[in-house]
């Protein structure tokens, strides 16, 4: 008799025409399609888990790590925003684990595999040891449908946003500038922002990850020479995303930077200049944005020291996912 009268209040307490979907005990159940197949098995909570994947578009396999708003289980009907979040070099997927990512009740966040040197580019040379690497293809035209697809998304610019840190910093310039039709908003924390001439160590952290990962590949295979000599850069400047910011017309821009210290081994130190170079373009195009450079990271949170890691990328996280919150509700 308890129970029943418990169950008649909780229907009288509901609107009417709406149900609250049970939240499974893992990972929600995933189709495959648009190229991507599932192996193995699907590894973490309800909101929190990663699915491994293959694609003929780059060769083994693939993480693609899924964070799910508070509330997705309680309202079947709402559809949410997406970011996509690029990691840097050499991480995965399952260990980009900052606590700011978790946080949004507001939005679905979306991390895909971008390999230890893949530079979010479909590279130039396919027939290296590292087999098919044809990362743009995977995430532009095989993850964000297959997101799509499978969870309550709202499949629109106005909806969708991509951000990284450092090699994922370049990966999320370089994907709104090629496809400023799918995000409205985009991100660089501490990203090699400019490949420019003007930022030779930038285009050598390209060409020595290249050389330094297994299986190691040649140094042009992604972009072709980096040395300006008889243009032989073209590739290079052809995805520098400082070269591009007109491209980014009609989309939010954000950048996060700190100035290493001082210190020219901490490579802050390096891409400090690159997100400089990118602000000038932005100025010179009378571009909005929002920059911070947060120096030493003294006035940056408190586990931010300037430098180029986790501690930083964490408070910069903090600040950006309110405010793309606020845009996507805008």
């Amino acid at each position: 008799m308890v129970v029943a009268l418990t169950a008649a209040i909780v229907a009288l307490a509901a609107p009417a025409g709406t149900a609250r979907a049970a939240e499974p005990t893992g990972p929600p159940p995933l189709a495959d399609g648009f190229g991507l197949t599932q192996v193995d098995t699907a590894t973490g909570g309800p909101r929190n888990f990663h699915i491994t994947v293959t694609t003929p578009e780059v060769a083994g396999k693939h993480h693609i790590k899924i964070i799910l708003p508070s509330g997705y289980y309680d309202d079947p009907a709402r559809r949410y925003p997406v970011l996509y979040f690029l990691h840097g070099s050499p991480d995965d997927p399952i260990q980009q684990n900052y606590p700011a990512l978790t946080t949004s009740d507001q939005m679905i966040t979306v991390i895909p595999d971008g390999g230890a040197r893949g530079w979010y580019a479909n590279w130039l040379n396919q027939r290296t040891a590292a087999g098919a690497q044809n990362w743009e293809n995977f995430h532009l035209k095989q993850v964000i449908p297959f997101i799509d697809a499978n969870l309550r998304t709202i499949a629109a610019k106005k909806a969708r946003a991509v951000a990284g840190v450092s090699m994922g910093g370049f990966g999320a310039l370089h994907y709104a500038q090629v496809r400023p039709d799918l995000f409205s908003q985009t991100a660089s924390l501490s990203g090699d922002i400019d490949l420019s001439v003007r930022s030779m160590d930038l285009r050598m952290a390209v060409v020595a990850s290249l050389v330094a990962y297994e299986p190691s590949v040649d140094s042009d295979a992604a972009f072709g020479s980096p040395y300006p000599v008889f243009n032989a850069d073209w590739r290079f400047n052809e995805v520098d995303p400082a070269a591009h910011m007109n491209k980014l017309a009609g989309v939010g821009v954000s950048i996060y930077v700190g100035n290493g210290r001082g210190d020219v081994t901490d490579l802050e130190f390096w891409v400090e200049s690159a997100s400089k170079h990118v602000k000038d373009s932005m100025d010179a195009l009378r571009m909005p944005y929002y920059y911070v450079d947060y120096g030493d990271g003294s006035a940056w949170g408190t586990q931010c020291n300037g430098g180029h890691n986790a501690g930083c990328w964490e408070q910069d996280l903090r600040d950006l996912i309110p405010r793309l919150e606020r845009s996507f509700a805008a």
